[in-house]
């Protein structure tokens, strides 16, 4: 990589990467409008490397799966494209098309209800669903080395971890063909995602301001939240 540049795909603001100008298919993107920044001119042999494993077999398909699932949601009308999915639809569906049977629900207890609601329709849709939340184990907060006064429920109550080590443990254990995160917190999902077995989607995260939709401070960080963009000193 050339020294003092990393990818910045975030900021390019010239795309190359994708079908702005109407290109045809199987056309060759214009390279020499890359930004110096851009990892198609950094590293492209990690794109080698990648295309390798995009054609094993059980990969190849998997990925030409997901893009199919990505394709259906859209659909073309006399205003023009327009979607047509939500995303637990999208999960019906795409799970379908990989055959999968039995699907594992990583849930936090604060989505309870949530949980509930999700796997009454997945079950309806015909899949058996194993489900475990985050409190699951029953460990108190002090065997990770949490002090009393960093409880949420104050120094003299009982409070337990969360233990996203054995949600992850129990799923791949259950031998889901999937498993689904729904609502852990930051770091807990870190930890999930570490030691799942089992190819992993993520349904929705933590948010507890905005009611698990993250994205909603960025829509305001030019007016309400804007203090999210100051710079540190």
């Amino acid at each position: 990589m050339v020294k003092n540049l990393y990818p910045r795909c975030a900021v390019c603001g010239v795309k190359v990467c994708e079908n702005r100008g109407g290109r045809v298919a199987d056309a060759t993107p214009p390279t020499e409008k890359m930004p110096p920044f851009c990892p198609m001119k950094l590293m492209p042999d990690i794109f080698a490397e990648a295309l390798v494993e995009y054609n094993k077999p059980e990969i190849r398909e998997f990925a030409r799966l997901a893009s199919v699932q990505e394709f259906q949601c859209y659909e073309r009308s006399p205003d023009g494209l327009r979607t047509k999915l939500p995303r637990i639809e999208e999960l019906v569906q795409f799970a379908r098309k990989c055959d999968y049977k039995k699907l594992g629900l990583a849930h936090c207890g604060g989505l309870a209800g949530e949980a509930k609601l999700l796997t009454e329709i997945l079950e309806n849709n015909g899949f058996q669903v194993v489900s475990v939340q985050c409190k699951s184990g029953a460990v108190a907060k002090e065997k990770i080395g949490v002090r009393p006064e960093e409880k949420i429920a104050g120094p003299e109550a009982w409070e337990t971890m969360c233990n996203p080590i054995a949600q992850a443990m129990l799923i791949n254990r259950a031998g889901v063909d999937m498993a689904v995160m729904l609502g852990l917190c930051i770091g807990h999902d870190t930890l999930f995602i570490k030691y799942c077995e089992v190819p992993l989607t993520v349904l929705a995260v933590k948010d507890r301001v905005f009611g698990h939709n993250p994205l909603a401070a960025l829509y305001t960080s030019e007016t309400y939240y804007k203090r999210l963009k100051s710079r540190l000193d």
